[in-house]
């Protein structure tokens, strides 16, 4: 077992590095709870594998994942997988804007032989 300061400065080394997966997804757009939420998550598996490195054949895995997650899927395509919860509305939500109608481009057919 690592004695208390040990385990404090594991605990900040840590959080100081999982602080740039979390701001890549703020900048990406996500909600303060959101990125918040992650980082703590994530921090507490790092934390757990640093303390009881019993679970590392399962944790390890799970952290490379999520803490590379950010850097290689786009913002956007991150963004659409996280909102596809979210695709209900309350009441008195605004109703989204009518799509656009496709205009025709095609060239009439002309037509074939003689007239």
């Amino acid at each position: 077992m690592l004695p208390a300061p040990a385990l404090l400065a594991v605990g900040l080394v840590l959080g100081l590095i999982i602080l740039l997966p979390s701001r890549r997804l703020q900048l990406a757009g996500f909600r303060g709870r959101t990125t918040g939420l992650y980082a703590v998550c994530l921090w507490a598996l790092a934390f757990f594998l640093a303390v009881r490195p019993v679970a590392g054949r399962f944790l390890i895995p799970i952290l490379l994942i999520a803490y590379l997650a950010p850097f290689v899927v786009a913002p956007g395509r991150l963004g659409r997988i996280v909102a596809r919860g979210r695709g209900r509305r309350g009441p008195g939500a605004t109703p989204d804007p009518p799509a656009p109608t496709i205009k025709d481009v095609t060239p009439p057919d002309q037509p074939i032989g003689p007239e």
